[in-house]
């Protein structure tokens, strides 16, 4: 088995040289899992269901709008990039300037909304220092950059150095039993930090900042071919954050601890399918330009493997969720475990739906993307509506659930054009292709 993988690999240098990049992503972010898991939750139990709840709440609410912020464009300047890098610099700067503008959008809903809600003001104060910080998330050109040529290890050594000094930081507070606003700070600090280590790596690459341009023409263009993935971000925040804000407003703030501290666990996972899709996606736009078969092909296995990442998590964290949320967050977080067992299970439409989307924007597909997130985010507000008074925050996680898999398996058998991909994820839930092949790559 090792031999045949040695070979693979040296026949297939395009794809070793993705996988490379892949591993970097994928260790910067089990770094980030783990100390999400140690440091992160022993600020959740210092901070008690109650603190948590309320800063749970104020970056739902912030997360609901932060699809402005990056107004659906990184993709879209991946594949810009790929097909041509000489536009870098207008590329970057048209898209660093669109970007702050949505940031802007944002800080103006923000602004208005805490002056006409009845939140607490230290709730309303960490809303508003979460929405500063969405204008340094602008810079993530640059991260798009380093994608599109495959050297994405740049961008997690800045991440893996940003959440060391943020955990350590978050630990001296815990032992100086300082208040919530000061985690605030520290969130501020990691995209800052962020922020600048990709400016460094981008001028250590021979580029600057200061040479990017803002081209109206190709603003225009990029937005032509984005807003579609602007109202998807909308509906995807929509439908990934409501549950929070509409707990909030019908139950109380510990209640959004509790669901809060079960959703981490079962998102904590999701770093999977973004990494390896983003990863892999230049190289899906290549097979495309090169060959159909080969592009139908390696996008059946990415489905595939989505599947079989997601059932290999579903299935240890159902055995063990009460154990987990007793060893890691304590007894005060006792409703939690019920939720975890039923958010986890929409883990696998998530990662199907994550790969399905890199499908769409390479079929240029975007406003079928939007139609189908519609659906999943139109039935997560209704049931939210309809569960959340009657089961609290069990209820939330059905409509979590449900609308996960409406949103990312079915709804793209309502579309003749999408109707290709539907039948290309059940064939990879029911593992057809796996079994047919025996092999996953």
């Amino acid at each position: 088995m090792i031999a045949k993988i040695s070979h693979y690999l040296k026949r297939n240098s395009g794809f070793t040289k993705y996988l490379k990049n892949t591993s970097w992503l994928m260790a910067e972010k089990v770094a980030r899992l783990l100390l999400a898991l140690s440091i992160g939750v022993w600020v959740t139990r210092y901070l008690g269901p109650d603190q948590f709840g309320v800063l749970s709440y104020a970056r739902s609410f912030v997360g609901i709008f932060t699809a402005f912020s990056s107004l659906g464009l990184n993709d879209i300047i991946i594949r810009e990039l790929v097909k041509d890098q000489n536009q870098r610099n207008v590329l970057l700067g048209s898209s660093f300037g669109l970007q702050t503008l949505g940031s802007t959008v944002i800080m103006i809903i923000l602004l208005i909304s805490v002056h006409f809600n009845d939140n607490e003001p230290l709730t309303n104060k960490i809303i508003l220092i979460l929405g500063l910080i969405t204008f340094l998330s602008s810079f993530n050109v640059i991260t798009s950059y380093l994608h599109s040529n495959v050297k994405s290890k740049f961008y997690a050594i800045t991440g893996l150095t940003g959440i060391l000094i943020s955990s350590l930081l978050k630990v001296y507070l815990i032992l100086g039993e300082y208040s919530l606003i000061y985690f605030v700070y520290v969130l501020a600090f990691d995209m800052f930090f962020l922020a600048l280590g990709l400016n460094w790596f981008y001028k250590k690459m021979g580029n600057s900042p200061f040479q990017w341009r803002f081209s109206r023409k190709v603003a225009i263009s990029l937005l032509k071919d984005a807003w579609p993935l602007v109202l998807s971000g909308i509906i995807i925040s929509i439908y990934m954050k409501i549950d929070q804000v509409m707990i909030k407003e019908f139950l109380a703030s510990s209640d959004v601890g509790q669901y809060a501290a079960a959703v981490r666990l079962s998102e904590a996972w999701y770093f999977i399918p973004t990494i390896i899709c983003s990863s892999l996606f230049p190289a899906i736009i290549n097979a495309k330009l090169r060959d159909g078969k080969l592009y139908m092909d390696r996008l059946q296995r990415l489905y595939n493997l989505m599947v079989v990442l997601g059932v290999s998590i579903v299935l240890p964290v159902l055995l063990f969720s009460d154990w987990m949320i007793n060893v890691l967050y304590g007894s005060a977080f006792d409703q939690s475990a019920a939720v975890l067992n039923i958010h986890i299970l929409g883990s696998v439409f998530v990662f199907l739906g994550v790969a399905n989307q890199k499908w769409f924007i390479s079929e240029n597909f975007q406003k079928y993307n939007i139609l189908c997130l519609g659906f999943g985010m139109l039935a997560n507000v209704l049931l939210n509506l309809f569960l959340i008074p009657k089961y609290g925050i069990i209820g939330a996680a059905y409509a979590t659930f449900i609308s996960q898999f409406i949103a990312s398996v079915l709804a793209p058998v309502l579309f003749s054009k999408t109707r290709n991909s539907f039948f290309m994820m059940v064939r990879a839930l029911f593992f057809v292709q796996i079994f047919k092949d025996r092999k996953l790559l």
